[in-house]
């Protein structure tokens, strides 16, 4: 009867074990939340799908931003869009794990689904906000890896591309969205981490004074010479208006006639997620450097 009394007491401390081995705690911004220690059904609400693509996370849905990315077409091809509103169909999905913004919806009912998670939009610097998912998913070492692998890559491209083009160069990034055009301070992706927090390329001094606080400003195409720099980077909405490029202010900005813009699809470049951040290197390594 002893032998069976003890073996019972194992029994249920293995099974505790196992059960505990299930989860993980997160130290979210909102407090320690239970998660899935190797979660495998995850749906992302915002911005985050490119970091759990970097790290080998299996998504059962994902924002519509991610959905309509031309370079996610093929990862993402079988999944859901969803939002914070669309809980049916999350319920649906069966999801181990949600995570989104600080500024979504419905949380409460979220939780309901899955353990929610949500991160501040810039409380940490892009790259930390990478680790902080890896730790989410119980993946740091990974996040951790891919980090110092980044920076390395980005750091030697910078200082060929400042080689190439000078210290004192300066560089734009302007977008056109719904009607407006928009130049960008260093931390709203476009790009604008690796140029300026990485590589340390210079920013108008203009663009300097009316974006990098904000992280960016609308401005109207007339003014747009004032805010050009040696080079510029135009994240382009083609189905929305671009005339602005065939009127004589914007051929004479000497960016344009010296042949320095580099354009790029925005539907690619809005974000600063891993999987972004990689294709955005790839494109100024090309873009600067060409062959070389």
């Amino acid at each position: 009867m002893l032998v069976f009394i003890a073996g019972c007491t194992n029994q249920t401390k293995n099974t505790d074990e196992n059960k505990a081995a299930e989860t993980i705690t997160y130290e979210s911004e909102n407090g320690p939340v239970e998660v899935p220690a190797n979660p495998k059904r995850v749906a992302v609400l915002s911005t985050f799908a490119g970091n759990l693509m970097a790290l080998d996370i299996n998504l059962v849905g994902v924002d519509s931003w991610s959905k309509m990315n031309p370079n996610f077409d093929e990862e993402l091809e079988d999944v859901e869009e969803v939002s914070d509103e669309s809980l049916e169909k999350l319920l649906e999905l069966e999801p181990d794990l949600i995570i989104g913004l600080s500024n979504i919806k419905n949380v409460d009912k979220l939780k309901e689904i899955a353990p929610t998670v949500t991160f501040t939009y810039n409380k940490v610097d892009y790259l930390t906000q990478h680790i902080e998912i890896g730790k989410l998913v119980n993946k740091e070492e990974e996040a951790r890896e891919w980090v110092e692998d980044f920076k390395a890559r980005a750091n030697s491209i910078g200082e060929d591309i400042k080689a190439k083009i000078g210290e004192d160069a300066t560089v734009t990034v302007i977008e056109n969205f719904e009607k407006q055009l928009y130049v960008f301070g260093d931390n709203w992706g476009r790009g604008t981490e690796i140029l300026y927090q990485q590589m340390g390329l210079k920013m108008p001094e203009k663009v300097k004074e009316m974006a990098l606080t904000d992280g960016y400003y609308a401005i109207s195409p007339e003014v747009l010479p004032e805010y050009a720099g040696d080079y510029m980077i135009f994240s382009k909405n083609t189905e929305t208006d671009t005339s602005f490029q065939e009127t004589e202010t914007y051929k004479n900005i000497p960016a344009v006639k010296n042949d320095r813009v580099y354009e790029v699809d925005a539907q690619t470049f809005y974000f600063n997620d891993a999987t972004t951040l990689d294709y955005q290197l790839d494109f100024f390594k090309k873009s600067f450097l060409g062959n070389e």
